[in-house]
């Protein structure tokens, strides 16, 4: 039990009291008998407030988190006592995650809560006195914060911790109610789920992808519409045409089937953050390259197409044969969901002949790595480049925003000069790798972290709609 503000400026007064009980001794009964009231009250507060079996509190969230993603955690609180009262929340969520403060309430209102770890703000910062949410009897109120994990794997969340004011005010009562939950971090699942929304709209653009169905190219039937100026006559449905009595267009989608092999460099490239411009925080290389791998997988698998996976650091670490079907997509999950980078150079001539003696059919072979320079930088071009005619190579680099900035930034003392040079010598050495690999049939793509998802998928949709596959 914590006294309010209220009952510290009431017994307070009867200090005065008792300071003018030295000049007037009958005062001294006086704050006696004050004294005592107030301590009725504050007892009598404590009797009809409401107590912790009143309170339902439970959290909800999903078993699996997403990676460097807004998670919603909401905390249910139901009131079953008799007398209306405020509440404060506060959520022991897993130390290393980050968390929001806001907690969202009904559609009616927004105020703000504590969510923090225990003993630690959230964010590091020092906020005000959080504003609390009334509830009234047999009411139930919701709770809502986020939360952006910084790693894959186990964690676990804390108990919940309620905090409520008495019913005349005097005292703030507190309980912990048992609610600690293991939780997985997984690759950002978010997209997934929003790409599977946008899709059924329609509205693909918004995540910066094109639509998934390429209509008008291909073979595969997939339906007939009104004719359009910039159809292709061959496309025109004559019979159709003849029953509607106006042009009628037969459209084609591109072949399914196809195979799509995945190969994950887990070495000590791989290790280095980057920092994400858009939510300001930074993770390693390999959990872009790991969200993306699953994007990937995803849409490949939507389409019909066969999905596998080598990964490898100085040694092949996992290899997934190719296979079509949503299963697929969840070996795959349950594979790189524990996957970590090694401190270790890649073998990319072990790498390619594993991947040569398991996998013979042509296949688009999507390779997620990052360059390096001298002796590394010559072993890619030299294991990459013959996978041309027999398959279609595409390897992916990560660039990183902040070498960029400072190679266009302006000098302003001689560490600025410096580290421009450095930089500009850096995207100078990417870019003739990259060339290298061109010149050689090896298509190439060098985005940032944070657009390496959209890029991949809008690439394998454009090969895939051109027939490259």
């Amino acid at each position: 039990m914590l006294l309010t503000r209220r009952s510290l400026v009431l017994l307070l007064l009867a200090a005065v009291l008792l300071a003018g009980a030295t000049f007037a001794p009958l005062l001294l009964y006086v704050a006696a008998a004050y004294l005592s009231l107030v301590l009725v009250m504050i007892l009598t507060d404590w009797r009809i407030s409401p107590r912790a079996p009143e309170f339902v509190v439970a959290r909800v969230n999903d078993q699996r988190l997403s990676l460097g993603a807004e998670n919603l955690v909401s905390v249910h609180v139901t009131h079953r006592g008799r007398r209306s009262t405020s509440l404060l929340v506060r959520d022991e969520y897993p130390v290393e995650f980050s968390a929001d403060r806001t907690i969202l309430g009904d559609s009616e209102s927004a105020v703000t809560s504590v969510a923090t770890r225990p003993n630690k703000l959230a964010r590091g910062k020092s906020p005000a006195l959080p504003a609390a949410r009334r509830i009234k009897p047999r009411e139930s109120t919701v709770f809502q914060y986020h939360v952006r994990p910084p790693r894959r794997g186990d964690y676990r969340f804390g108990d919940l911790n309620l905090r409520w004011r008495g019913a005349l005010g005097f005292i703030v009562r507190q309980a912990r109610f048992p609610a600690a939950a293991p939780v997985k971090v997984y690759p950002n699942l978010l997209d997934i789920r929003k790409y599977e929304l946008l899709v059924r709209k329609g509205q693909l653009s918004e995540m910066g992808m094109r639509q998934t169905r390429m209509l008008g190219s291909g073979t595969e039937f997939e339906r007939l519409r009104e004719y359009q100026l910039d159809d292709e006559f061959r496309r025109i449905d004559w019979k159709a045409m003849a029953r509607h009595g106006k042009p009628i267009t037969r459209e084609f989608e591109a072949e399914r089937s196809q195979n799509i092999m995945t190969m994950l460099d887990v070495g000590r490239l791989m290790r280095s953050p980057v920092g994400d411009p858009e939510s300001g925080q930074s993770l390693a290389k390999i959990d872009y390259a790991v969200n993306a791998v699953l994007m990937l997988a995803y849409v490949a698998s939507l389409r019909g197409d066969r999905v596998g996976m080598l990964a490898f650091a100085d040694e092949v670490t996992h290899y997934l044969a190719p296979k079509s079907g949503k299963g697929q997509f969840y070996r795959m999950l349950a594979l790189l969901y524990a996957i970590k980078s090694q401190p270790v150079e890649a073998n990319y001539m072990r790498a390619f002949a594993y991947l040569g003696a398991k996998h013979k059919k042509r296949s688009l072979i999507v390779i997620f790595s990052d360059l390096a320079s001298g002796l590394a930088a010559r072993s890619i071009v030299t294991q990459v480049a013959p996978l041309w005619p027999r398959h279609l190579p595409l390897f992916v680099a990560i660039s990183d925003p902040a070498v960029v900035e400072l190679a266009g930034a302006k000098p302003v003392d001689s560490p600025s000069v410096y580290q421009r040079a450095v930089a500009e010598q850096l995207l100078d050495e990417r870019a003739i790798i990259m060339e290298s690999l061109r010149r050689r049939g090896v298509l190439t793509l060098d985005v940032p972290a944070h657009k390496l998802t959209v890029s991949v998928v809008n690439k394998y949709l454009e090969l895939k709609a051109r027939h490259r596959i």
